[in-house]
């Protein structure tokens, strides 16, 4: 009985890990749906941006925030952590790191989208 107790709580252990919360949410949008975080911000990628690695200096982080990790984050699947220029662990998606736009002032305004042809909104 014991065994069979431990085994079942490993297995719940697994599944909850298996099913671990992504870092965003998808919303849906006249774009289709885009990556945004729990607060509803849109998440926008950099074309200066090399795999794994942010190129968004800090002035440039004045305007387009990284999206943080938590100290707790690890990263999974195609989602990985890499440093922003502020020295603190930012999420990528598939390498490319995330940042939000400081003129989104609400949830759902994707007005970085385009942005001086190097930015786009996160899908």
């Amino acid at each position: 009985m014991r065994t069979m107790l431990i085994a079942i709580g490993v297995l719940a252990a697994a599944m909850v890990a298996a099913f671990a919360a992504e870092p965003v949410k998808m919303m849906d949008t006249k774009m289709g749906k885009v990556m945004a975080t729990e607060k509803g911000m849109a998440l926008y990628t950099f074309d200066k941006d090399a795999k794994g690695k942010s190129n968004c200096n800090a002035d440039c982080l004045k305007k387009w925030p990284a999206f943080h990790a938590d100290a707790k984050a690890k990263a999974e699947g195609e989602w990985s952590l890499v440093k922003a220029a502020d020295g603190k662990e930012m999420w990528a998606y598939e390498g490319k790191p995330l940042y939000t736009y400081a003129e989104d002032k609400k949830a759902g305004e994707m007005s970085g989208d385009g942005v001086g042809g190097v930015w786009h909104i996160a899908k």
